[in-house]
Formats: C-alpha cells, sequence, structure tokens
C-alpha cells in the first residue's frame, strides 16, 4: 500500500518516511500541499494519505475537501496530523472530510493502529465496488455466454439508432440462429449443447469489431450490431462470421460436434425512418428466408421487408402468420 506524507517540515517528514518504510508501506513525499493535491489526482495516486494541518499552498483540510469533493476516483483514506488538540479543530478536520485525526507528538504504535483501521476501511471498500462491478454485470450479460443479455443488446441498438440518425450513417443490424440446435440438445445433451454455445460465441467474438456488439437474443438466436455499415458491408461481415462457425466442428468434451448457423440481415441507412422493431423484425424475415432456403446461409431484408413488417404490426400485433405466409410465396415463386 501507497502512502502519501506530506509535510512541510523536513524532519517530520524524514521520521514518518522512516517508521511506514519499517512498517512495509510504500512511501512518496509531499513538501506543501499544492504538491500533495497534484499527487492526489494522480492517475496512481496512493490511497492513504497523511497530511499536516498547515502547509504552503493548501492547508490539510482544504485538501481533505477537495478529494471528497471528486467523484471518478478510488477512496482515499485521510488522517490530519496537527500540532492543536482543540475540540474545535478536530471538528473542522473531520467535517473537511478527513477519517481520522492525529495530534502531534504521537505514539509511533498508535499512528501504526490507525493506518490498520485505515486499510481495513479501504479493503472493505473495495470489496463494496467489486460486488456492485459483478451485479452490473450479471444484471447486463448472459450468464452462460458472458455476452450482452436482450436487454442489454436492446438498448445498444437504441443508442446506436439514435446516433446513425444523427450522424446520418448507418447500422447493420445481424440476427443469427444456431441450424438444428434442438437436435443437438436432443441427441448429445443440454450440457453438451452449452458447451457449443460458448464455443461457437467465442468465434464470433474473434471476428467482430471493438466497437461492435454482441448479445445473446434468445435460447440460440443471437443479435450483432456493426455501427457504420451499409448493406453490402453488413452482407460480407455475415457471411464472414457464417463461415467462421462452418470451417470446423465445434471441439466439446465428448468430441467434436458440426454446427452451422443461418443469418438475417438488415441495414439501418436502407429506411432511416424506420423503428427499432420493425429493423428487428425485418432482419428476423430476412433471417426466416434464410431458413426456408436450406440453412447455413446468408439472407439481407430491404425495404419491401420493413413495409411487410409494418403491415403486420398495424394489426395489432407481430402476425407472423402472414409474414410467413408472405415469405413462403415469395421463396416458392422463386
Amino acid at each position: 500500500m501507497r502512502v502519501l506524507i506530506a509535510d512541510d517540515d523536513p524532519i517530520s517528514c524524514r521520521l514518518l518516511d522512516s517508521l511506514l518504510h519499517k512498517w512495509g508501506y510504500a512511501v512518496v513525499t509531499a513538501h506543501s500541499g499544492t504538491e500533495a493535491w497534484d499527487m492526489l489526482q494522480a492517475e496512481d495516486a496512493p490511497r492513504v494519505a497523511l497530511l499536516d494541518w498547515m502547509m504552503p499552498g493548501l492547508d490539510g483540510p482544504e485538501i481533505c475537501r477537495r478529494v471528497r469533493a471528486r467523484s471518478f476516483q478510488s477512496y482515499v483514506y485521510i488522517i490530519l496530523l496537527t500540532a492543536n488538540d482543540k475540540v474545535g479543530n478536530l471538528v473542522e478536520g473531520l467535517e473537511s472530510g478527513a477519517d481520522d485525526y492525529l495530534t502531534k507528538p504521537f505514539h509511533p504504535q498508535e499512528l501504526r493502529a490507525r493506518l490498520r483501521v485505515g486499510l481495513r476501511m479501504l479493503d472493505l471498500e473495495s470489496n463494496l465496488v467489486e460486488a456492485q462491478e459483478n451485479l452490473r454485470f450479471k444484471a447486463s450479460h448472459d450468464a452462460l455466454t458472458s455476452l450482452w443479455n436482450r436487454g442489454a443488446i436492446i438498448e445498444l441498438l437504441e443508442r446506436e439508432l439514435s446516433r446513425a440518425r444523427r450522424e446520418d450513417t448507418s447500422v447493420g443490424i445481424l440476427l443469427m440462429d444456431i441450424d438444428h440446435f434442438k437436435k443437438i440438445n436432443d441427441t448429445r445433451g443440454h450440457l453438451i449443447g452449452d458447451e457449443v454455445l460458448r464455443a461457437l460465441t467465442g468465434r464470433l467474438k474473434t471476428e467482430i469489431r471493438s466497437y461492435d456488439s454482441l448479445g445473446r437474443y434468445g435460447g440460440e438466436e443471437f443479435l450483432v450490431l456493426l455501427p457504420g455499415c451499409d448493406t453490402a458491408k453488413l452482407a460480407a461481415k455475415a457471411e464472414q462470421l457464417r463461415q467462421v462457425v462452418d470451417r470446423s466442428p465445434i471441439e466439446t468434451s465428448v468430441g467434436p460436434v458440426p454446427a452451422t448457423i443461418s443469418i438475417g440481415g438488415m441495414a439501418s441507412a436502407d429506411c432511416p425512418h424506420a423503428g427499432l422493431n420493425d429493423l428487428l423484425r425485418a432482419a428476423d424475415v430476412a433471417l426466416y428466408r434464410a431458413k426456408m432456403a436450406g440453412r447455413n446461409r446468408v439472407k439481407m431484408a430491404g425495404p419491401a421487408d420493413i413495409e411487410i413488417v409494418s403491415a403486420g404490426a398495424g394489426t395489432g400485433s407481430r402476425s407472423s402468420e402472414t409474414i410467413e405466409s408472405t415469405i413462403g410465396s415469395t421463396t416458392a415463386s422463386k
């Protein structure tokens, strides 16, 4: 643990430095309040600070107030050091944001004990932050694959569509489904099905850009968001993702399991005024076409599909029977 000693008295600084080094702390020193404040703003700032009350530039209480006014950095445990033992000073120091208060001269073992209290407080704070991060992750990610869950990926799509409309760009939407996944579960077991899901999504993640998003949309369905992709780029990326799954069987604990995916895509720029639900439904229409055409292939949706799904939605529901009938007749005519 790194500890900041801020004191303009060089003798006091040396004594504290010697004690803390003997107790196993890493020490950095500042000889003015301004220098101490600069150190506490650094990215790797010490988590514990021993601040003298009176220093050139900024005094100890003012540094405490500035540290507590921040909201973006880790908690700093602050002990104020002063030769003034008046109750009013004690109250002022604690109200400024100090965690503890030590009157000079003090016994070294008292300082050591108070530092240990500070370390326990920082451990508790770190554990709380870690627990909050774990809860936040679980709330937005799928437990099996660690991908964005359905709610989170839809929220990301809303943001990307809003940005695309502001900047007059396009968002590529890919809806993909593992072919015959029920058969894998039925013949190999659900645990092997889970292995296939994890391994397959691992392949997909290696093929998308850092600013693309991949989420689990349903049981074996996945949604990929590709900002800046028009229809041509989207189709090329979809084919790349299809091939990365199809190129070799998925390795599992019971041996290789063949797996393929079908993909339906829609670029928002093709229908810039379409809503989120209609774009997703159009991608779903294209995915259905890919399934009907034999699976393990890519199909792209266009403005005509937006009209189909909009008409279906206008009846008061998705009207999937109407959509499938339309797709079926279109497929048959080809």
